[in-house]
């Protein structure tokens, strides 16, 4: 059967409103940001109803693109959908601020023989700045026709589908066709674009009037002039970030999470209510068990959605993308990509978008070290963990947020220098171009909606994945191997399957924990299964869940050490190892695709592993020193050695793999 949907692309320059009118015109929440590199794939959906009269039109949000010959593999997937997808109609989403810059892509697409539409975006941005724009003028000049619109504000969108809609089919003729000229000779294309770039720039002054201020410097400068200051730039992120944390977790969202943890509590006894009278062992699988883990996480979701919140106001402002500038020379220096920082940046709120997002980096080396060390920066599902042991143990767990997330940012970058040495690549000089946004009062109402659709996913998946891995759990410890009831946890079958990985945690606990051991396997999963692993795992836990400290573990951190049976050193030395080694199962997958090499990626894996049980086993041995605990010798000669083969495995993979690679180019050059 024929598909007789009607396609309209969404293309466009990075950072010109595609995909918050993608939004507009189809209702959805899909993530923005004020840089390149958010969109890293296209995402497809149908127009809203009110603006065309049907449910049968497809929007489809393009990566962003400079030009139609692509240099990174987002750019591509633009350039591949438009020229071989052959979409009805291409709206073609212009920045009114910075027409000249746009337009070269304009002429690009209008040359492929497919109706396009200009949406000259951001113009209330444009007008608020006194400069003028002839769009009537400009629309004779290209031979298409441009409707001014503002996706923030969803103005003229109806207008834009419908002008789409009526360019269906037609003729247009391109204003500057490209010379033939060989694809293959750079001296030729640079010379193209060059006469391309003079046909945009005349084009551009007739049609547009700018406000010129004689200022040297606008307000907009002298902020920049700190917060990107070579040596203010990294302390004043570092204070930026320690508020968000301070706010997310200790100021805003407690009171917050106090409320619903109490609202939990008064659930989870109602259900109790519902299975009195039947099997006690029912009920504890269920309502203690499955329930009683799923309320362990969801507790946290306050201090999360907080922090999603706050992240995006600092998106929308236009500091994010400061920060990306503010890192990228320490990022070059340790043989990264400048566009490395993006990846890292977005990876602090998933580390799937995060990971995708390294495809932004053009040189193969580089992207496949990107998507390996971007897990390092602790992503959202990782508050949970942090809050909990934050809150257990420790007495600030503002300052236990900050700390972990800049031990991030010191393990990519000691990361990057240890796959430079693996691989003998050396640094070399690099240019990042990223588009620097003007600075804005963020929108309330999108940060609100970014929070909230953050907050669904992770209900979703506390309410699907981390419900069906406690249920697995609670059964594995309540049952032996001849699925009798077992006497005593210790006999279980969780236990006995849990007990192996345990011994490799001793150098990294100073114990013999299955119960750690249970929790970190799950966390592989998902890393919010930790924290209900072990509400599930220890007897009682989850009745510590309650409302006085920071929505986790009830009473003082001594008597939370004596359930768990670690001391500080240990807790924290196991914080460490649940965020730095490898993440969730969904993030080893994107990472597997990006990587497109399956030695690399196990490479990869062995390195996050190799990484995070290190640093734990650091933390412990030095933390037990220094506190004056007993330290086990032989525990501690063995986690060395563990650590030793995993090291030789991450090099053997990663030397063999480039040695692959340096074959089949002098094979390709031969």
């Amino acid at each position: 059967m024929e598909d007789t949907t009607l396609r309209i692309a969404l293309a466009g320059n990075p950072n010109s409103g595609k995909t918050t009118m993608f939004n507009a015109l189809t209702g959805q929440s899909e993530k923005v940001g004020n840089w390149a590199g958010v969109t890293v794939d296209k995402i497809e959906h149908s127009i809203k109803k009110s603006l065309c009269g049907t449910e049968s039109i497809l929007a489809v949000d393009l990566p962003g693109a400079y030009s139609m010959s692509p240099f990174t593999s987002e750019e591509s997937v633009t350039s591949d959908y438009v020229k071989t997808q052959n979409p009805d109609v291409i709206i073609n989403i212009v920045d009114a601020t910075n027409l000249s810059r746009s337009l070269f892509f304009t002429t690009q697409l209008l040359e492929l023989g497919i109706p396009v539409v200009i949406a000259l975006n951001k113009s209330d941005l444009n007008d608020k700045k006194g400069n003028q724009i002839d769009a009537k003028r400009l629309s004779a000049q290209l031979g298409t026709t441009v409707i001014a619109t503002s996706a923030a504000s969803a103005r003229g969108m109806k207008e834009l589908v419908q002008a789409a809609l009526s360019a269906v089919g037609t003729v247009q003729s391109a204003p500057y066709k490209q010379a033939d000229i060989d694809l293959s000779d750079r001296d030729a294309v640079e010379a193209e674009d060059r006469r391309r770039f003079a046909y945009v720039n005349e084009l551009v002054k007739t049609v547009e009037k700018r406000r010129v201020f004689t200022r040297v410097r606008s307000f907009d400068d002298k902020i920049d002039a700190v917060l990107t200051n070579k040596w203010l730039g990294i302390p004043i992120f570092a204070v930026v970030m320690f508020l968000v944390f301070q706010i997310s977790q200790v100021w805003v969202g407690t009171p917050i999470a106090d409320l619903l943890v109490g609202l939990l509590e008064i659930f989870q006894a109602w259900v109790g209510t519902l299975f009195e009278g039947a099997s006690p062992l029912l009920s504890a699988i269920l309502v203690d068990g499955v329930i009683g883990g799923v309320v362990a996480v969801v507790g946290f979701l306050p201090l999360v959605m907080v922090m999603y919140f706050l992240i995006a106001l600092l998106e929308d402002c236009g500091y994010m993308a400061r920060v990306a500038v503010v890192l990228d020379p320490i990022f070059k220096r340790v043989g990264l990509s400048g566009k490395s920082v993006i990846p890292f940046v977005i990876t602090v709120g998933c580390a799937v978008p995060g990971i995708m997002a390294s495809r932004t980096v053009r040189l193969e080396r580089e992207r496949r070290a990107t998507a390996m060390l971007a897990p390092f920066m602790p992503c959202g599902a990782k508050i949970p963990v942090i809050s909990l042991f934050a809150g257990a143990f420790f007495d600030n767990a503002g300052w236990v947020s900050t700390v972990m997330y800049l031990s991030g940012i010191v393990l990519i970058f000691l990361g990057a220098l240890l796959v430079n040495l693996i691989t003998g690549s050396r640094t070399r000089k690099s240019y990042f171009i990223i588009e620097i946004p003007e600075y804005k009062l963020p929108s309330l109402v999108e940060a609100f909606k970014s929070m909230c659709g953050r907050g669904k996913e992770y209900i979703i998946k506390a309410t699907t994945i981390i419900l069906l891995c406690n249920m697995a759990v609670q059964l594995m410890q309540t049952f032996t191997w001849s699925f009798a009831v077992a006497e005593s946890a210790e006999s279980s079958i969780l236990a006995t399957l849990a007990r192996p990985f345990a011994y490799l945690l001793v150098p990294i606990l100073g114990v013999l924990s299955w119960q750690m051991a249970a929790a970190a396997i799950t966390g592989f999963i998902a890393k919010e299964n930790v924290v209900g692993t072990l509400a599930v795992c220890f007897v009682g836990l989850e009745n510590l869940i309650d409302t006085e400290e920071l929505a986790m573990l009830e009473g003082s951190g001594t008597e939370v050490a004596g359930i768990m049976a670690i001391s500080k050193a240990a807790a924290l030395a196991y914080l460490m190892f649940n965020l730095y080694s490898p993440p969730c199962f969904a993030a080893l997958g994107a990472m597997r695709a990006e990587m497109k090499s399956v030695k690399w990626f196990w490479g990869g894996v062995g390195l996050q592993l190799a990484v995070g049980y290190a640093v734990a086993y650091v933390v412990y041995t030095v933390g037990t020193l220094i506190t004056g605990g007993d330290l086990n010798v032989r525990a501690a000669l063995g986690g060395l050695a563990f650590i030793v083969a995993i090291a030789v495995f991450i090099t053997v993979i990663i030397l063999r793999t480039e040695k692959s690679i340096r074959d089949k180019r002098a094979a390709k050059n031969a």
